[in-house]
């Protein structure tokens, strides 16, 4: 299985880059795992819905050209369905067993995803109805795919 993490933006804190690098090295005995980072675009302050409508179309055509008709796709977004992890490990499982080959988890901007993505993602998740910063969303992502893989091949996580 091959996990990929698209997201805009990159991670500037190195604290945050150790984090998700360990969990990225955690990841490798069960998944080829990488991060694809597209560039975000500067939001100004003040940005009226049209700039910031521009702006994550911007971001969305940075994304698409790394979206694979193979792949099946997950958008994470606040509306999207909240799981259990045990739950998320299922749905990588299965999705594996259905032979989906490449699971691609989507993180937009600061401004979020545009609609175009979320309404062309196979599958729309949530982690909460909190908004959390796109770097910290990435290193609990990776942490939760890590989880995934420890509760798939039956080994023990800390719950």
């Amino acid at each position: 299985m091959k996990i990929t993490i698209l997201c805009v933006g990159k991670i500037k804190e190195k604290f945050m880059k150790d984090g998700i690098a360990e969990y990225a090295k955690r990841l490798s005995k069960y998944c080829s795992f990488e991060i694809i980072e597209v560039a975000d675009e500067k939001t100004p302050d003040n940005a009226t819905e049209a700039e910031e409508i521009k702006i994550k179309e911007k971001e969305a055509e940075r994304i698409e050209k790394h979206l694979k008709k193979d792949s099946y796709t997950i958008a994470l977004v606040i509306e999207g369905k909240m799981l259990k992890s045990e739950e998320l490990a299922e749905k990588i499982d299965e999705l594996g067993v259905t032979g989906k080959s490449h699971i691609i988890f989507i993180i937009g901007g600061s401004l979020g995803l545009h609609n175009r993505i979320v309404t062309r993602a196979d599958y729309k998740l949530s982690f909460s109805k909190m908004t959390f910063p796109h770097q910290l969303m990435r290193m609990i992502l990776a942490e939760q795919i890590y989880r995934s893989y420890r509760i798939i091949t039956g080994q023990p996580y800390h719950k």
